[in-house]
């Protein structure tokens, strides 16, 4: 099938309602870190890239025509190079919004998970995380707030200096469809923009975070 969207943006910036949106506008199954924790076979090509093995992209995003999320999100370089293709969705968020939402959910969920997870699936995911994004992109610095801050600044110029404006769309979900659906030609739908993911619905599914 081959990805027709790669989705450059950070976790906590609305991808989990933006996979919602690309799969109501027809561009689905889209891959995001949930389609990784349900599936076994996700899980073990994800841990041997984390490793720092080579990944198999075709074979990672067999079935996929559209990916949002980390661990994939890591690696939109390769993504866009490899599925020269697809369009580029960078979702983004205000900065420091941003990082309080990943101190409550990602960073605890990639670390604490990574040990408490009850299911193998979950505690594999969170270490996958913890690999690729809080040590791969912060350098294991995630919660210095001005070196998270500026690496989350330097990801969006590094996206937008690198892939050609009519391939690249920066989106806030809180946009809606409007700018989504003019960049991959579809009509708006009637439904309302997706809206999930919360805090709350994050820590609710983790039992063992404190709600």
């Amino acid at each position: 099938m081959g990805l027709n969207i790669i989705g450059a943006g950070f976790g906590r910036t609305g991808t989990q309602s933006l996979k919602q949106a690309i799969e109501i506008l027809g561009f689905g199954p889209c891959h995001h870190m949930y389609e990784v924790r349900n599936s076994p076979r996700q899980i073990k090509m994800w841990q041997a890239i984390a490793a720092g093995g080579s990944a198999d992209w075709d074979a990672v995003f067999a079935g996929f025509s559209a990916q949002v999320d980390w661990p994939a999100a890591a690696y939109w370089r390769e993504l866009a190079a490899h599925f020269p293709q697809a369009k580029v969705i960078l979702s983004v968020r205000d900065p420091v919004a941003w990082h309080e939402s990943m101190l409550q959910t990602i960073v605890p969920s990639s670390t604490i998970g990574a040990e408490q997870d009850p299911d193998a699936n979950g505690r594999a995911g969170s270490e996958i995380i913890r690999k690729v994004a809080l040590e791969g992109i912060f350098d294991g610095r995630i919660t210095d707030h001005a070196f998270a801050l500026e690496r989350f600044a330097r990801h969006r110029q590094d996206v937008v200096e690198t892939i050609p404006p009519d391939r690249l769309l920066v989106f806030d979900v809180r946009e809606g469809w409007g700018p989504l659906c003019r960049f991959l030609n579809r009509p708006v739908p009637e439904t309302p923009f997706p809206s999930s993911n919360s805090v709350s619905e994050f820590r609710a599914r983790k039992s063992y975070l404190a709600p």
